[in-house]
Formats: C-alpha cells, sequence, structure tokens
C-alpha cells in the first residue's frame, strides 16, 4: 500500500500521466469536451499546470457550457502560480472582461442598431391633404415627396451595407468573447438588422399608400377640372358676363 501511494504521489513524473494528458488534449481536439473535462480534472486536481490551464480555459470559453468565470479564475490561478504563463495572460483577460462587462453585455444580449442609425439621414414623410387643387400646393407636395423617396431609398442602401458583425464590434470587445458568446452577439446583430430593415419596409409601404392615395385623388380633380376649362368658359367667367349683360340692360345705372 506504501507503494502504491507512493506511485501516486509522483505520477505527474511518469509516462502514464503524459499519456492522460495527450490523451485530454486529443479529446478537446475533437471537441468532445466532457471527456476531456473529467480527464483534466483529474490531472488538474492532482496538479498538472497544464491541465489546469485547459480547465481554466475552458470554462472561460463556455465549453463547458456557459461561461464560469469564478471556476475558470480558480483553475488560471493555481497554473499562474505554478508559473504557466499561458495562465497568467488568462487571468489578465478575465480581468479585463470584468471591466468591459458592460460592452460584453451589450454586444450579446443588448445590441440595438444605435452605431447603424447614428449615420443614417432621417427621412420625414411629407404631411399630405386628402387632395390638391392648386398648382403650386401640387408642386410643393411633388417636391417634398421626391425628398423623402430619395432620403428613403439612401436610408435603404446605408442598411443593406452595414456589413457583418466584425465591420461593426470593436475588436478588442471581440477578442474578449468565448465562442458561444460570439454566436449570441451574432444572432442579436442579425436579429436587430432585419428588424430595422422590416420597419422600413413597414413604414414605406404606409407612406406610399397615401402617397398614391393622394396622387389619385388629386389627379382626378386636375382631370375633371381641366375638362369643364376645355369645354367652355368657367363658372366665374360666365357670373362675370352675366353681370356685364345685366349692367349694359341697365344702362350702366
Amino acid at each position: 500500500m506504501k507503494k502504491f501511494l507512493l506511485s501516486l504521489a509522483f505520477c505527474l513524473s511518469l509516462p502514464a500521466c503524459a499519456d492522460e494528458l495527450a490523451n485530454a488534449d486529443a479529446l478537446l481536439a475533437r471537441k468532445a469536451y466532457p471527456e476531456a473535462m473529467r480527464l483534466y480534472t483529474k490531472l488538474g486536481n492532482a496538479g498538472n499546470p497544464v491541465a489546469q490551464l485547459r480547465l481554466g480555459e475552458l470554462y472561460l470559453n463556455a465549453n463547458a457550457g456557459s461561461v464560469d468565470e469564478d471556476k475558470a479564475a480558480q483553475w488560471l490561478s493555481k497554473a499562474a502560480a505554478k508559473g504557466n504563463a499561458d495562465a497568467g495572460a488568462a487571468l489578465a483577460r478575465l480581468k479585463t472582461r470584468a471591466a468591459r462587462r458592460a460592452d460584453i453585455d451589450y454586444w450579446t444580449a443588448k445590441y440595438d442598431g444605435a452605431d447603424i442609425v447614428a449615420g443614417m439621414p432621417v427621412c420625414r414623410v411629407p404631411r399630405l391633404p386628402a387632395m390638391s387643387k392648386q398648382n403650386e400646393e401640387i408642386d410643393r407636395i411633388g417636391a417634398a415627396i421626391e425628398k423623402w423617396q430619395a432620403c428613403y431609398n439612401t436610408y435603404a442602401a446605408r442598411l443593406n451595407d452595414a456589413g457583418p458583425l466584425g465591420k461593426r464590434m470593436p475588436a478588442d470587445i471581440a477578442a474578449l468573447l468565448s465562442p458561444g458568446e460570439m454566436a449570441q452577439a451574432e444572432t442579436r446583430y442579425t436579429s436587430t438588422i432585419q428588424t430595422m430593415q422590416e420597419d422600413a419596409r413597414v413604414s414605406a409601404k404606409l407612406a406610399l399608400a397615401d402617397i398614391a392615395a393622394w396622387r389619385s385623388a388629386t389627379n382626378a380633380y386636375v382631370a375633371e377640372h381641366n375638362a369643364i376649362v376645355q369645354s367652355g368658359p368657367s363658372p366665374e367667367r360666365i357670373r362675370e358676363l352675366e353681370a356685364r349683360k345685366a349692367n349694359y340692360a341697365s344702362g350702366g345705372k
């Protein structure tokens, strides 16, 4: 029994332990995370700094399910205490994550497209009457409609050119995210862009319906007015002529 306990105490120096670490690394390479973690945990508890580093990275990168910064810090601290430089760098990353927590939460769960909207033109739909009867008003509203359409086209083009998440997320934040967190950020970003695009389409559809109604009513009025003008004197002209006739008949009295 004493010899057996002695062999366990010096397991880290024996080929068998090296084989276990290699096996754990092979499992990690195949993304067999639960199996790899069991081996790393066994070796880490025995004091192997490389296994302790791997465990810290697994918890930090959410390979264990979700990011567990407390467990990551525990294992990385053990490895760093044995002089593992990579563990020290990972601990520094943990510290930076704590300082940038609000930014990480924003990109993974709260992104709202504010960085895109900030550079967008504000497109205001012109106020439209039921119809327009005067040429001046028709021209003014027509110009306002053209301005809105140009603005909307610019807005839609810029929204379509927003690009992938990597184009918008700061590189220093991207470097702090685990693969799982990056996937969450991708989902949030894509959903936000799609919502903005749909909102723009719905707004444009409603505006175009109002514009079509105004044009239809205005064109109908203009056509009717032109037909009256072409068929004879206007009612105003007729009243003016009748007044003159009455004036002549009375001798100008």
